[in-house]
């Protein structure tokens, strides 16, 4: 039954890429459980592959013994002497089996033992195989759904793409193919189970990796990724080389090589910007293409004030806050964005009490000021002589202020006061009334 095995463990081997040391062991153990079953579990039985004879041997060891008590484990020694004459009291003597004497059931049994053994060593493999490959790209077809979760056909291995780790814009039909990357795993009732995304931002710094030769090379590196998937991401990359442009090195001539990971990406937009130590400078480049006024960072709270032009507001924040959630997770800080406005008028409600008090009086004060300025007599002004006061009094201009509420065209009906004279006397005023006071 078990004869010229050789050849069937080779074959074994090379199709399912399993060790001949575990194939052998798992046959030996086959049949010792089945030889257990045939013999009785009380015997000490052991299974040896005799590797130039092509089959599994059986034996039977027994302890020599001058009085037998357990048949099963002990011979005595007249009878070990019939199996070999210098065998001696104490020697355990091993007594091979006719494998012939196994049933038609135990060879059944010893099959199945067989087929679950190969069935363990090639989920270990797979295991092993698709644990090595963790983060990395792999392709496969898509062979059926199941409650909105695609399983991807590897050839040697199942993929399971859960909802979550789909993109929704992305539509897939059973036998197509599908990249992603491995995410883990996992073992079950089935066998192992590969965990597969397209969403996660390891597939998008995979892709430019696949397509970007310096990034491969190591001479740009994708210092972090952060995507919305099927809408847009962002990466920001560095350059080891300071002769080699990261930024254009990822965008390639005309755009080709972002366009190949956009094109995988079903039209996901991409941003690269360059990548900052300066955390400061790093949320400026990820804010692009909106301007930025100025950055107030707080280490202690990892967070950052970012202050903008009032008109560039929507720009930063993007549609439905879009670009400043990708710049937030790019730069691992968290980004609250004013508008200059905004700030100033913050800026002046974090005054202290004593700074506003101040302020106030200061206020107060100039306004006393520019009113007692404007309630001086016109006499107080330059060029103004005794015939023009008269005159400006006469039709109701008594003070500074009185002036300065009037137009040199009001000025010019005053009798004796032409045009020269009225542009003069209302020049003569609002130098009067500016701050510094009269000359």
């Amino acid at each position: 039954m078990f004869a010229n095995l050789a050849q069937i463990i080779e074959q074994v081997e090379k199709d399912k890429g399993i060790d001949k040391k575990i194939l052998v062991e798992a046959l030996e153990s086959a049949l010792v459980k089945a030889a257990e079953k045939r013999f009785g579990p009380n015997k000490a039985i052991e299974a040896r592959y005799n590797e130039e004879a092509g089959e599994i041997e059986l034996f039977v060891f027994k302890s020599v013994v001058e009085d037998v008590v357990d048949p099963d484990r002990e011979i005595s020694l007249e009878g070990a002497h019939t199996h070999d004459p210098e065998a001696r009291v104490g020697d355990s003597l091993g007594l091979k089996l006719d494998s012939r004497e196994l049933g038609r059931i135990d060879a059944q049994t010893a099959k199945q033992i067989i087929i679950q053994k190969v069935r363990e060593a090639e989920r270990d493999i797979i295991s092993k195989e698709y644990g090595e490959k963790k983060g990395e790209i792999i392709t496969g077809i898509v062979q059926r759904f199941e409650r909105g979760d695609m399983v991807v056909d590897l050839g040697r291995a199942e993929a399971v793409l859960s909802k979550k780790e789909q993109v929704k814009r992305e539509i897939y039909r059973q036998g197509e193919r599908i990249r992603g990357i491995v995410l883990d795993v996992r073992s079950d009732s089935k066998g192992p189970q590969v965990a597969m995304s397209r969403t996660h931002p390891g597939f998008l710094m995979k892709l430019f990796q696949m397509e970007v030769p310096e990034v491969y090379e190591g001479i740009v590196e994708i210092k972090a990724a952060a995507r919305e998937p099927g809408e847009r991401a962002k990466i920001a990359v560095d350059s080891n080389n300071p002769d080699v442009d990261p930024v254009g090195a990822c965008v390639g001539l005309k755009g080709s090589r972002v366009q190949a990971v956009v094109q995988e990406l079903k039209g996901e937009k991409i941003d690269i910007i360059r990548w900052s130590e300066d955390p400061a400078i790093l949320a400026k480049n990820a804010l692009s293409p909106a301007q930025i006024s100025k950055v107030v960072v707080d280490e202690d709270e990892k967070s950052m004030e970012v202050i903008v032009p009032d008109e560039q507001l929507s720009l930063a924040i993007g549609r439905k806050g879009q670009n400043v959630r990708l710049a937030a997770k790019l730069t691992g800080w968290k980004i609250d964005i004013h508008t200059e406005s905004e700030a100033k008028e913050t800026h002046k409600e974090e005054l202290s009490p004593e700074e506003s008090l101040r302020k106030e009086v200061a206020a107060a004060s100039l306004r006393e000021a520019e009113e007692a300025l404007l309630n001086e007599d016109i006499m107080r002004l330059k060029g103004i002589g005794e015939k023009t006061h008269k005159a400006l009094s006469k039709a109701g201009y008594k003070s500074v202020g009185d002036i300065l509420n009037s137009t040199p065209e009001a000025l010019r009906e005053i009798e004796g006061i032409g045009e020269k004279k009225a542009a003069a006397i209302i020049k003569a005023a609002r130098e009067f009334a500016k701050p510094g006071g009269p000359a």
